[in-house]
């Protein structure tokens, strides 16, 4: 008989985590499992990645009037007589605008969005938060499940959580999941009582796949300038990807009398902080904004070097997945850079400000035997992860 699993996050709009659940699920093995998805938004970048025996489950209509505007959300709480949904939207609200850290924010705000959120009919064999926070949250208070799995993608400590707050649900986890040695290092050393639950299950790329959807564009997608080198990143617009010191670094090359265009794949709070920024450096011609695409593989496969500025990781996907594309690669030093990277071999890792950014690009730029040296380093590599998904069957069986 089937296993039934129930995976549950926010969204599958642009972010590692939400591109890792899609890969994952691609792997799964549906012959042996029956697979719901429950989705606090339906819409997405990736939700037309979805396999098509995945399942989504609708929205409560409670949870729905929730998402609505403040005043139109109270105003239809009001009308149906649900005095109590309606005061909680406000203190949702009032929470998330209070305070200054976005973490924070949602864990002091989930008891008012959960309480338009029914606990789930269904039993499930297993169910699994997939990213941290309300997936967890979601999965320990609204699910039935015999086995509950937390996942954690990043780094916990810069994630500006309140640790007392999240041992209440991890204590109620079978299993906490995270995507690298490191950070499950850091997971231990925070939560040391819930260390024997702590498992490592590396992001799933296929290489295959990547290699295929890089191929389907053949024109040049950047439109470059004769002898212009093409940098791409990949991430969200927000402060932790520490794309101001990407545009700054431009800005050094640039001075140097380097001939750049450098683009960022992604979407996010901070378009128009960063937007100002380059028009203030006056770098519009080169350093650009493309927004969100549902093949970035393609963007990566044309550049000439990709470049990670995070301040702080769990594993990045995109650099991955840029080492499959056989891309010369240049990182900050980020608590796990080393669990991605070989500094001088396969990459290189920088000090995390502008000035090293641009140095270590202007070295892939002049030195060509060494870019080349990487590729080939690249090229030999066993850089495929689908056997990850061997480590969560084990879990749960």
């Amino acid at each position: 008989m089937k296993k039934n699993l129930l995976f549950v996050i926010p969204s599958l709009n642009s972010g590692g985590g939400e591109k890792s659940l899609v890969n994952l699920l691609s792997q799964i093995d549906f012959d042996q499992y029956e697979v719901d998805l429950f989705l606090l938004n339906h819409e997405g970048l990736f939700m037309e990645l979805l396999p098509k025996q995945v399942r989504v489950l609708p929205l409560p209509v409670a949870f729905q009037i929730f998402g609505k505007s403040l005043a139109e959300s109270v105003q239809q709480f009001l009308s149906r007589g649900n005095l109590m949904l309606a005061l909680n939207r406000i203190m949702f609200s009032v929470k998330n605008r209070s305070n200054k850290q976005t973490s924070i924010g949602e864990q002091n705000s989930w008891k008012y969005l959960a309480s338009s959120l029914l606990p789930l009919s269904q039993t499930y064999d297993a169910a699994i938060g997939f990213l941290e926070k309300t997936s967890i949250y979601f999965c320990v208070e609204k699910v039935h499940a015999g086995k509950k799995i937390g996942w954690i993608h990043t780094d916990y400590d810069k994630l500006g959580m309140n640790p007392d707050f999240d041992i209440h649900y991890f204590k109620q986890l079978d299993h906490i999941v995270t995507v690298s040695e490191e950070c499950s290092n850091i997971l231990k050393r925070r939560f040391p009582m819930q260390a024997p639950k702590v498992n490592v299950i590396h992001n799933i790329v296929s290489p295959s796949v990547i290699k295929s959807m890089a191929d389907k564009e053949h024109q040049d997608v950047y439109g470059r300038k004769e002898d212009e080198a093409v940098i791409l990143s990949v991430g969200r617009l927000n402060h932790e990807k520490g794309f101001e010191m990407a545009i700054a670094a431009c800005k050094i090359l640039v001075d140097r009398g380097y001939n750049i265009q450098w683009n960022i794949i992604g979407e996010g709070k901070e378009r128009e902080t960063l937007l100002s920024l380059i028009a203030e450096l006056g770098l519009e011609k080169h350093f650009k904004l493309l927004g969100l695409k549902s093949n970035p593989y393609t963007y990566i496969k044309q550049s000439d070097i990709y470049v990670q500025t995070s301040k702080f990781e769990g594993k990045s996907i995109a650099i991955d997945e840029a080492k499959i594309l056989n891309k010369p690669i240049v990182i900050t030093r980020f608590n796990t850079a080393k669990d991605q990277i070989n500094d001088g071999i396969d990459g290189l890792i920088v000090d995390m400000d502008a000035e090293a950014i641009a140095s270590g690009i202007e070295k892939l730029l002049t030195d060509q035997s060494l870019s080349l040296t990487m590729v080939e380093q690249l090229s030999r590599q066993k850089l495929g992860t689908e056997e990850e998904i061997m480590k969560l069957y084990q879990l749960l069986a």
